[in-house]
């Protein structure tokens, strides 16, 4: 029973077998976290459109479920630049400018992203952190930020963006800093250089709470309200009460695919960084685990009225860095954030909001990295052009289209790999062992035999390519071949009727030729897929060996054989 519990709550089982030599440094983690976090979760409630709030609640239940059920022991979760950006693009237009609205559907597509995370957790589906490749990622992350830092500039210049897309925002930009707001402004500039300042003279201290709490600070003792410089407002702190939503329940068909994308892309944004530091620590994670504490994670914030969250990168290392052990920096970090969401909102009403726009601008700097898409060029033009695609996807088509044409690129990339592999023909070295012809010429040809690798699993898409490859490659070789071994291991993986029947085709092609057609490997499976297909083995069919070796000695012993009879044959006609 205790073990199953374990295997649900893994993060229970270090709680429970905790050591106190580590308190002071979770300790240390969980003040610092809290400190990067406290702003943060400010910033990003701005970003999506809610009350500051919402972005403290958003924090606190889901650190605390991770904790839990999460299997990374330095991840820290919470809100996430590229998740805010994706809920407000989808938000927005549906809320119609209705802030009540706004909240609920933001809550809403919250609940439907754990709900899609525990879906694929169920089945399994931990492996899509590997189905965005890292240039898809790369490429949308640069676009997210692009769109996140130019967004931002309407509150540090303290104007009002007319247009929604990035293009029509950036060719309004002579117009726009014309309205400059100079009060604003000066705001935004002092906060640059509070946050700068600390970064100098105080690595380790939390830059951007000490920016954010000095412009407020200087709000509340000067007025500044007077010249017009906007705060955040009024915060409602106490505990989060749960409402049921009141907009129209069709309008949760719009956000089902939408809560999709965020799900893949929150997932595998989550799992880069838990890997990264599990490496780094010396531990495995579990990504079907993983899934599913982002997924609860996901619906404790709902529950609590927060938005989506993610494995916070930013906050992760800040952990690491001060020597954080295990789970309890969250659990620690998530009680000082909700102490202070209930009890001590009052003073946040006055932070400015030029200075989230600095700390948004500065957070979305950090997801920038355009040099290494560009260094992309020269290692993998193909991951290059992937990046690229995706990075102008986004920014010229909006967030929603750029992360369904990544998730799209996914996949058309894997169907790719699939449909067209690699593939190579296989020779002998002098050790006797099957490896690739080449040019190094390691390996030989065996005389009489043609050996086939194909490097995917054979599937009904790329059974008529896998037979135009074979039979143009065997084209090239010597007339003398008697046999065509066909490496069945990685290829052959699953049954599927079109490739038995592509099989028997190719054995129909090859016995008017003279040739036998073998398979090499998986023999008990493939006679079984045989019977099944009803196609014959053996003498009547086509042959199955166990491995590639057995298939070469016994076509060797074949063709010894057969020279030796035909010599025996023109030794008698001479005489």
């Amino acid at each position: 029973m205790l073990s199953r519990l374990f295997d649900l709550m893994p993060g229970l089982h270090t709680l429970l077998h905790y050591e106190r030599k580590w308190f002071a440094d979770d300790l240390k983690a969980a003040l610092s976290v809290a400190a990067v976090a406290l702003p943060v979760a400010i910033a990003y409630a701005q970003l999506t459109g809610v009350n500051a709030a919402v972005g403290l609640y958003s924090c606190v239940l889901p650190m605390l479920v991770y904790a839990l059920f999460g299997t990374s022991k330095q991840l820290i979760v919470g809100p996430d630049a590229a998740t805010c950006a994706v809920i407000a693009a989808v938000v927005t237009p549906l809320a119609a400018g209705d802030s009540f609205k706004h909240w609920q559907l933001v809550v809403t597509m919250t609940a439907m992203t754990g709900f899609w995370c525990l879906i694929a957790s169920k089945f399994k589906l931990g492996v899509l952190a590997d189905f965005l490749s890292k240039p898809i990622l790369m490429g949308l992350l640069n676009g997210v930020a692009i769109t996140i830092i130019v967004g931002q500039f309407s509150k540090v210049f303290g104007f009002t963006f007319d247009e929604k897309y990035l293009l029509e925002r950036l060719g309004g930009v002579p117009t726009y800093l014309s309205q400059t707001h100079v009060p604003t402004l000066l705001m935004a500039i002092l906060t640059v250089g509070i946050y700068f300042g600390m970064k100098r003279l105080k690595p380790a201290w939390p830059s951007s709470m000490f920016a954010i709490a000095f412009g407020a600070i200087l709000v509340w003792l000067f007025n500044l309200g007077q010249f017009e410089v906007k705060t955040i407002g009024t915060v409602t702190g106490g505990l989060p009460l749960f409402q049921a939503p009141e907009f129209s329940i069709g309008i949760i068909r719009e956000l089902v695919m939408p809560a999709l994308n965020l799900s893949i892309v929150s997932f595998v944004s989550m799992m880069l960084t838990a890997r990264s530091f599990a490496t780094k620590n010396g531990y495995d994670i579990d990504a079907d685990k993983e899934f599913r504490a982002l997924g609860i994670a996901n619906f404790a914030s709902a529950l609590s009225q927060g938005f989506a969250v993610s494995g916070a990168d930013s906050r992760t290392a800040v952990n690491d860095a001060n020597g954080g052990k295990t789970q309890l920096v969250s659990i620690i970090a998530a009680v000082i954030i909700g102490i202070i969401a209930v009890f001590l909102t009052a003073p946040l009403e006055f932070i400015p909001s030029a200075a989230l726009g600095v700390v948004l601008i500065i957070a979305s700097i950090h997801l920038l990295d355009l040099k290494a898409v560009w260094q992309l060029k020269n290692k993998d033009r193909q991951a290059f052009y992937l990046a690229s695609a995706t990075l102008f996807a986004v920014l010229f088509i909006g967030v929603i289209p750029g992360i369904t044409l990544a998730v799209l690129l996914g996949l058309f990339q894997f169907i790719r790999i699939v449909m067209r592999p690699s593939d190579h023909i296989l020779g002998v070295d002098i050790n006797g062992v099957v490896r690739s012809l080449d040019t190094t010429d390691k390996a030989k040809a065996v005389e009489g035999i043609f050996i086939y690798r194909f490097n995917s699993p054979l599937t009904y898409f790329n059974s008529s390519y896998f037979k135009r490859r074979l039979l143009e490659q065997y084209a090239r070789q010597k007339d003398d071949i008697e046999c065509v071994i066909i490496d069945a291991v990685p290829c052959f993986t699953h049954l599927d009727l079109s490739v038995m029947a592509m099989l028997a085709d190719l054995d129909q092609i090859f016995r008017k030729r003279g040739v036998r057609l073998e398979l090499a490997g998986r023999k008990r499976q493939l006679r079984a897929w045989f019977d099944k297909a009803g196609i014959k083995s053996g003498k009547e069919g086509i042959y199955i060996r166990s491995d590639l070796y057995l298939a070469l000695r016994v076509n060797k012993r074949k063709r010894a054989v057969t020279q030796a009879v035909e010599s025996e044959v023109e030794n008698r006609k001479e005489v």
